[in-house]
């Protein structure tokens, strides 16, 4: 293979590399810089504007996590909106609950869902092609804004909070957010690294807290962004703390999820451990 050197700077001092082919794809859709490469370690890689986003190999670190402890802490997912996520694998986990009947993926670029559909079929599994599935090209925050529908769950995966995106981590948008969550409904979103980004951990938990009544920030370790990764769910009513492990387990038997890699009962409750840094960094949630 004719290798190369990846590195992202995960912050003005410190960052993270792997090797990987030259790249499979590399372009720019009009949106952003977009690279696809194989790498010995994770498979396909996706980069959007020199940042990893998600791989064949360890995808389910990250898109379990931003689903599942707030999908089966409900008891009954009807409606889901994905804002961001063109890769389609936080859909594919929330087509795996059978009461699921409609997702809308809302994403900007179009290319990074032509691409994923070619090329990452292993992350996404045909979901964008299920008949529950719909995609909408556009601004994410227009639609949350213009939309009459209402949905029991809203994902946020969605790039870093860098240019345009900034304005979807601000409490203006999560209240839009809010208003079109049916009753008992949640929101989940990643919020960077408590080592490497810790503000911006602070800052995105603080403005869904001047929203949201409950609050439950969560870290898991994913490997493809060589870091201990923050992610949080935030509703009014709904507290994925109110689970224990076995009625965790029990749930995903009851809904017969199948080919989770990372969830179950030990980890759901596992995620939601803070240590004493985090909890400063995060203060007292509600």
């Amino acid at each position: 293979m004719n290798q190369e050197v990846l590195t992202e700077w995960l912050n003005e001092d410190s960052g993270y590399c792997f090797r990987t082919s030259k790249p499979i794809l590399d372009f720019h859709s009009g949106f952003q810089h977009i690279q696809l490469y194989e790498s010995p370690r994770f498979g396909k890689v996706l980069r959007l504007d020199g940042c990893f986003m998600t791989s064949e190999k360890d995808e389910f670190f990250y898109h379990e996590n931003i689903v599942h402890p707030a999908s089966i802490s409900h008891p009954a997912l009807r409606r889901v909106l994905v804002i961001g996520g063109g890769d389609g694998g936080a859909c594919e986990e929330v087509l795996k609950h059978p009461s699921v009947e409609k997702v809308v993926l809302a994403e900007l670029d179009q290319a990074v869902v032509d691409v994923s559909k070619e090329h990452l079929g292993s992350i996404h599994r045909g979901a964008m092609d299920d008949p529950r599935f719909e995609l909408r090209i556009g601004d994410g925050a227009a639609f949350v804004r213009e939309t009459e529908e209402r949905f029991d769950l809203i994902i946020l995966d969605l790039t870093d909070p860098l240019g345009e995106a900034v304005e979807l981590y601000k409490q203006e948008f999560f209240q839009a957010c809010r208003a079109v969550l049916n009753p008992g409904g949640a929101l989940t979103m990643h919020i960077g690294s408590p080592v490497f980004h810790p503000e911006r951990v602070t800052e995105i938990t603080a403005n869904l807290g001047q929203v949201f009544a409950i609050v439950r920030p969560y870290l898991v370790t994913v490997p493809l962004y060589g870091a201990q990764w923050g992610f949080a769910c935030a509703s009014d009513t709904l507290d994925p703390l109110s689970l224990s492990e076995q009625e965790v387990d029990s749930r995903i038997a009851e809904r017969k999820l199948q080919d989770l890699q990372f969830y179950n009962g030990a980890t759901h409750r596992g995620v939601f451990a803070l240590p004493n840094f985090v909890k400063q960094l995060v203060g007292e949630q509600k």
